[in-house]
């Protein structure tokens, strides 16, 4: 079961679940499971009751999974990237042994993932170059969390991966961003593991992303409610869900998928509207709101993943723009890895 921080009060570590129960029917207009909610651990926090929930600003935020507070859900400035080393193709860590990156394919299919938010959406898209000494550093999703003017330089779970943060956290200084790191040698975090709803923060527990993480995340973000969900048989909790838009979570059909549903319905006080898709992979998608366009949503192509498409197809609301991610899909690639998204207020 997952574990729920609220603001401005918690629980010290070891305590008992608070709140009351849920009211029949839940989140997700589903039946929510049965259980209690449990504060994150916090060494600043004291026991106390349960406090009314204080009303989200309307924030800017992302971390490839864009948020955006209700109104402004979704809102995108600028993106981060990064460019791939061809150290990639083997090197990449990766859950499963499998095919080799092709990494010409691989290159073609990044460029028009970076042209579509360049030129197709009109974002100030930053490209960082490729290090061939960190194969895995185009997953920049995990590198950082940004939510309105602050970002959270996280610490990956993957010891091989803790250098790709220093050419994020100059890029993201160049924006003016608040950078809070996270130094805490007990912590891991993984952007992968970090779903922003506009509401709150769900956080995968996974190989990749810890207590202390979700903990220092919590303690960044003041201002949201954190629920932790834990990760079973999937590299991170993004691998089979995301924001598909307001209001609306994409889900795998996976019964991991299912299961982290529900506990997340358990967590949350709001009802959230779902999008159920065939594959697990095909429910990491990006949701932008571009003004001169409306709903956007980037998701797996058809010819990868033609059952899921069919089911994206009924958003007519939704402008759909299918990216191939067939060749970082081998190396636990999914497409919210390879972007930070930015909504700079000064922008708009």
């Amino acid at each position: 079961m997952g574990a729920r921080r609220r603001r401005p009060h918690g629980n010290m570590p070891g305590g008992e679940p608070m709140g009351r129960g849920r009211a029949a029917g839940g989140a997700f207009s589903a039946a929510s499971a049965g259980g209690g909610r449990a504060s994150l651990a916090c060494p600043s926090a004291v026991p106390a009751a349960r406090a009314p929930r204080p009303s989200p600003p309307s924030p800017a935020c992302s971390m490839a999974g864009l948020g955006g507070g209700l109104a402004a859900f979704g809102r995108c400035t600028h993106a981060v990237v990064r460019a791939l080393p061809e150290s990639l193709c083997r090197q990449a860590l990766r859950s499963a042994a499998g095919p080799e990156v092709d990494f010409a394919r691989a290159e073609r299919e990044h460029q028009l993932y970076v042209g579509v938010l360049r030129s197709k959406l009109g974002l100030q898209v930053l490209e960082l170059p490729a290090d061939e000494s960190l194969p895995d550093c185009v997953f920049v999703e995990d590198v950082a969390v940004v939510c309105e003017e602050t970002a959270l330089i996280t610490r990956p779970g993957a010891p091989s991966r803790r250098k790709e943060v220093e050419a994020m956290k100059r890029v993201l200084e160049s924006l003016n961003l608040n950078i809070v790191e996270m130094v805490d040698e007990n912590a891991t975090l993984d952007g992968g593991d970090v779903l922003f709803t506009g509401r709150e923060f769900f956080v995968g527990l996974s190989r990749r992303t810890n207590q202390r993480g979700a903990e220092i995340l919590a303690d960044t973000f003041k201002d949201y409610a954190v629920s932790t969900v834990p990760v079973h048989d999937s590299l991170h909790l993004k691998s089979f869900c995301s924001m598909a838009g307001p209001n609306l979570i994409a889900i795998g059909s996976s019964e991991a998928a299912q299961k982290a549903l529900k506990t997340m319905q358990q967590m949350s006080d709001h009802r959230y509207d779902k999008l159920t898709v065939p594959d697990d992979a095909a429910a990491n998608c990006i949701y932008l709101n571009i003004p001169s366009k409306g709903h956007v949503l980037l998701h797996r192509a058809p010819e990868e993943y033609p059952e899921s498409a069919k089911v994206f197809e009924k958003l007519k609301d939704h402008m759909l723009i299918p990216i191939a991610n067939t060749e970082l899909e081998k190396v636990d690639g999914s497409l919210t890895c390879c972007s930070v998204l930015i909504n700079k207020a000064s922008e708009l």
